[in-house]
């Protein structure tokens, strides 16, 4: 019986075989193929079906399982299909006991195969000979399940002969006949991958413009692709068997042989260039040569690809021509169409100063002088792209910022569809001619930069004007103009970007005013705008005037397109209107001027009228400046503390607070003299003396044990936080006094840290090493951003009185409130609220976790003798509440 099953499975591997060859000879028709091997594999079922192993009338043993299990796992559905309709068919013609169980057997062999081959695909079982011999196995055991559905003579005569012969025959050819599969279907697909490699190979290499060469190392061409044979220095079919010898000249030969022996003796690619005379003339050619791996006829070989520079060779010897022509004593320049610079000349150094290196990539405009109105550029670009060349005389800058006249030379360089690609431009310097009459009326009464009438040109022109109107009894007004904010321009984008705004805002300037004002520059980033005989009703007078000044206004606040950025800016403008000889021009210089800085202290972007108060107002703030002064060397600011406690009642430390005790006026409170103080320069020293006056109170209640564990906070400003010797003031004021730092604590506003951020940071860093703390002061009301509150170095948020002042019934305000508490305890920092001044606000902050309070309900500023004598009746209430309670 082994022996019987054993050629059984020995027929099966002859499918292999059969699979081979009709897989050749179908490899085109895709479909035909599976159909074909559907009868294989069929017909190999019936084949066993007719010497199968007889061991019981109407039941037959063969290797039909194995067969099948494959068709349904290499071929699919399908071929599964097919070679199952076959196999069934001849069985059920067979007829028997056992013809039911074989169809069985039959489908559920092709069906295992169909279910193998799908676990693959998804990934959940692999190829192999071990899973080929599992898979076997299954597919037999699975067999034998069926087998018991045989009458019970047959199933015992059945399971005592053939069944473990059958799984141990059946199941191992199964696996090989899966590996012989295997291997011809790898093979197949890397038949077809070499085929497809060739054909993209062989497709690639025809498509190349170059020509192809195979030579061999005596020269002899092996195989020549071309599509443009006129390129060769024979016809193709001369050229194949041929040496080059027998074809080029024999220095040539010569040439191309040292090059090829020279390849494959160092077994890299090499390059060469030269002449060639071909079918179509002399032709020029840069030629690569590339060692082959194989041999060819027992003969070493290259790969030669050549291509056709002829035209690039030609172009070269043009530009090389060109820039002989192009280095003339003209200065030339060749922009692209955008008029960014691509090339300059010697010459264009010499009268520029400016290096090639320094203009390629930058647009011609930063040679203007500025000197032109708008209207003189749009003609000239009219002219140049209407006729395609423009002639004329320029006045231009140099690197050094010295402006001169030049006659330039423009013309368009356009494509093939007439579109302009490149303009060159040839300048000649003509200064000599025009430099000193232009640059002595230049210096003596217009701005170099704008070009603007300076303060000399402006003052004659108001002498004037004034003269006028009295004259005319027409009123005129004289408008000062102050760009806000500009120092941020030449810091943050640089002088260039600067200038060039200023030139911007000029010509608006000029646009608004019209041509029969003046618009002066006296410097900086202030503008002059003199209107004359607007009207003789005063009250239309300042209309026309307040006008004027909005539209200066709408004009300069338009953005600004600089390099590379965009620009939003905003002015100041300040009008003072005349009519006669009662005021001098420096008066109306010093009014208009005096009507600016008020427009800017309202909250700049606006325009303000010259109104006598204004004089007045300003002549108090500089006497209370003076005043201030005077009384911060006389001493009579004195610092006073107000309490702060915790939610126990029991008092945590104290803020210093500045208080002017006037000799005349008594107690002045900080918001009468803080913001002169700041406008003055004056807050650095009078920060100073509270720093220093609180850390010596503060090392004095170090001294104490009862007053050892107060804490002092003290108010920076924006002028001493950025000053130079703020860090070095404060801790030369801790070391003198030898106050603890961690008691001291700086409060700093928001507004103030987003002058400068980084420095800020840096320099809070450097204190809060040595142990200082930090306060944000009036938390919520500026520029809240979480950004700046995790870098920063900080302890503690100071909840504002504006928040608190509405409690418990504003529901806003509660919320802010609870935010920022939030927000607090996320950050690991304390928090303090002032402003408290009811016990209601008090206990909702108390409630919402804020446990820290300054106020009117717990102390007032007070001397420090008031807050030492209220710290020691605290201590003594809570030592008599003690004993009475026996605690």
């Amino acid at each position: 019986m082994i022996l019987e099953l054993v050629k059984t499975a020995a027929l099966l591997l002859s499918l292999c075989l059969l699979q081979g060859i009709n897989t050749r000879l179908l490899r085109h028709h895709r479909h035909a193929a599976r159909f074909s091997a559907g009868i294989i594999y069929g017909g190999i079922c019936v084949i066993g079906m007719m010497t199968p192993i007889f061991f019981s009338p109407g039941v037959i043993v063969d290797g039909r399982s194995a067969v099948l299990a494959m068709a349904g796992f290499f071929g699919g559905p399908l071929v599964g299909s097919v070679a199952v309709l076959i196999a069934a068919a001849y069985r059920t013609l067979l007829g028997g006991t056992g013809a039911l169980t074989g169809v069985s057997i039959i489908c559920s062999s092709m069906l295992l195969g169909l279910a193998y081959r799908a676990a693959v695909s998804k990934g959940w079982a692999s190829r192999g000979p071990s899973q080929f011999l599992i898979f076997g196995v299954i597919v037999h055991l699975v067999a034998l399940l069926l087998f018991t559905g045989l009458p019970n003579e047959q199933r015992s005569a059945f399971f005592e002969a053939l069944a473990l012969p059958y799984l141990l025959v059946l199941a191992p050819a199964t696996a090989l006949l899966g590996m012989l599969l295997q291997d011809l279907e790898n093979r197949i697909q890397t038949e077809r991958a070499l085929a497809g490699s060739e054909a993209r190979l062989r497709a690639i290499t025809h498509a190349m413009p170059d020509l192809v060469l195979v030579l061999d190392e005596d020269g002899r061409y092996v195989e020549v692709i071309s599509q443009n044979e006129s390129l060769l220095a024979a016809e193709t079919n001369g050229l194949i068997g041929k040496r080059m010898h027998d074809v080029l000249p024999a220095l040539e030969a010569d040439r191309f042989l040292k090059l090829i022996l020279r390849t494959l003796d160092e077994d890299r690619p090499q390059s060469i260039e030269y002449d060639l005379q071909t079918l179509a003339g002399p032709r020029t050619f840069e030629g690569r040569c590339q060692p082959l791996d194989t041999l060819l006829d027992n003969r070493r070989a290259v790969l030669f690809l050549a291509r056709d520079i002829s035209e690039r060779v030609a172009a070269e010897q043009e530009r090389r021509i060109a820039a002989i022509a192009f280095e003339s004593q003209q200065g030339m320049i060749i922009t692209d169409a955008d008029t960014v610079m691509l090339r300059v000349n010697n010459a264009f150094t010499d009268i520029t100063g400016y290096s090639e290196a320094e203009v390629i990539g930058k647009k011609t405009r930063m040679l203007g002088s500025g000197r032109h109105s708008l209207a003189f550029y749009q003609a000239m670009w009219d002219d140049l792209l209407g006729t395609g060349t423009w002639q004329g005389e320029v006045w231009n800058r140099r690197k050094n910022g010295e402006t001169y006249p030049q006659t330039l030379s423009i013309n368009a360089v356009r494509n093939e569809h007439g579109r302009v690609t490149h303009y060159v431009a040839a300048l000649t310097d003509i200064s000599l001619r025009k430099s000193t009459e232009e640059e002595i009326r230049t210096l003596a009464f217009f701005d170099h930069l704008t070009q603007l009438p300076n303060r000399r040109l402006l003052t004659d022109r108001l002498g004037q004007a004034l003269a006028l109107s009295a004259r005319s009894s027409r009123y005129g007004a004289l408008m000062f103009i102050d760009l806000d904010d500009f120092r941020n321009i030449n810091d943050l984008l640089g002088h260039h970007n600067g200038d060039v705004l200023l030139q911007q805002a000029a010509k608006r300037l000029c646009a608004v005013a019209g041509e029969a004002n003046t618009v002066a520059r006296f410097g900086g980033d202030e503008f002059v705008v003199l209107v004359e005989e607007i009207d003789s009703d005063e009250d239309a007078a300042h209309q026309a005037a307040e006008s004027i000044g909005m539209r200066a206004l709408a004009a300069l606040k338009t953005p600004y397109a600089l390099e590379g950025h965009t620009q939003q800016g905003s002015a100041s403008v300040g009008i003072t209107l005349f009519r006669d000889h009662e005021r001098s021009i420096d008066e109306l210089m010093k009014q208009a001027d005096l009507s600016m800085n008020e427009a800017k202290h309202r909250g700049k972007n606006r325009l303000c009228f010259y109104d006598p108060v204004m004089q007045e107002t300003v002549t108090a703030r500089l006497r209370l400046e003076e005043e201030i002064r005077l009384g911060t060397a006389a001493g009579e600011f004195v610092v006073l503390y107000q309490p702060q406690f915790g939610g126990d009642g029991a008092m945590l430390g104290v803020e210093a607070l500045v208080r002017w005790q006037h000799p005349q006026r008594g107690f002045i409170s900080p918001d009468q003299f803080i913001n002169v103080a700041e406008r003055a320069g004056l807050m650095p020293a009078l920060g100073l003396h509270v720093l220093k006056s609180a850390c010596n109170q503060l090392a004095k209640w170090a001294r104490d044990p009862a007053t050892a564990g107060l804490s002092i906070a003290v108010n920076v400003s924006a002028q001493q936080l950025y000053s130079d010797a703020f860090v070095e003031q404060v801790l030369d004021s801790l070391t003198r006094s030898g106050a603890p730092a961690d008691r001291l604590t700086l409060e700093l506003t928001e507004s103030l840290l987003l002058d400068d951020m980084e420095e800020a940071i840096e320099r809070m860093g450097q204190l809060r090493t040595r142990g200082i703390r930090f306060s944000i002061d009036d938390f919520g009301t500026g520029y809240s951003s979480l950004s700046y509150l995790q870098r920063l170095p900080l302890d503690q948020l100071k909840i504002d009185r504006s928040f608190v002042q509405n409690l418990p019934g504003s529901a806003n305000g509660l919320a802010i409130v609870k935010a920022v508490i939030a927000l607090a305890r996320a950050l690991d920092l304390k928090v303090i609220a002032e402003g408290v001044e009811c016990a209601p606000q008090r206990d909702i902050l108390d409630a919402n976790g804020c446990h820290r309070f300054q106020g009117f309900l717990f102390a007032r500023p007070m001397k420090v003798e008031a807050v030492e004598a209220l710290l020691h009746d605290a201590r003594r209430t809570a030592r008599d509440t003690a004993e009475v309670t026996g605690t």
